[in-house]
């Protein structure tokens, strides 16, 4: 009786694995030239409400006078583009896929701090989260839940989505990044929520 408990747990664990490994891959992330989008390769993403290369996203100093912290703003030119790189939870997987998660990090010198990487913050005076930068890049778990975002296809291109997963036990909102104005400081910036921003990567 014994040996034919282990054996059916033994097929049952043959089979969960063989499941799991015939589950097929989301589908890669491709940039607007049809190449799929690979790890630690610089891209821009440049919003498709806004015609040709008229628009940009890019980190920008939001405090009072142009200070500390940095958010990330939609500019209505591509004169303040800044590319970024896509690392997935693990980096040794060279494709970006829908539906995973990924850090996010802007290339060149940081406006604040020491990270170019994008996380999410509760902006007090805007009374909403906002996507800000200076997170923490890999080291995937509870203390670093708010530094990954997911890319989801969209009608005409990509939109990025906050839903991490990468904490089983963790309650984390799941939200399109949008985009809203602030206010305070008269631009627009990524928010969670908000108008969705859909867009399409170019290297």
């Amino acid at each position: 009786m014994k040996t034919n408990i282990t054996i059916l747990f033994s097929l049952a664990f043959i089979l969960c694995i063989f499941k799991a490994n015939s589950d097929p891959a989301p589908a890669p992330v491709r940039d607007i030239s049809g190449n799929v989008l690979r790890t630690g390769v610089e891209y821009a993403a440049f919003p498709t409400s806004i015609d040709g290369f008229g628009g940009s996203i890019a980190p920008a100093a939001i405090g009072n006078n142009e200070s500390c912290p940095a958010g990330v703003i939609e500019f209505q030119t591509d004169e303040h583009a800044r590319l970024f790189t896509l690392t997935p939870v693990d980096p040794k997987k060279g494709v970006i896929r829908v539906s995973s998660d990924v850090n996010i990090k802007f290339s060149g010198s940081a406006i604040c701090g020491e990270s170019n990487v994008w996380n999410l913050k509760y902006d007090k005076g805007m009374k909403q989260y906002a996507v800000m930068v200076e997170g923490v890049e890999g080291n995937p778990g509870r203390e670093t839940v708010d530094n990954w975002f997911k890319i989801e296809k969209t009608n005409d291109g990509y939109k990025f989505v906050f839903c991490p997963s990468v904490c089983s036990y963790c309650k984390v909102m799941c939200r399109d990044v949008g985009t809203t104005i602030d206010q305070n400081i008269g631009v627009t910036r990524l928010v969670l929520g908000g108008d969705p921003l859909s867009f399409n990567f170019y290297t």
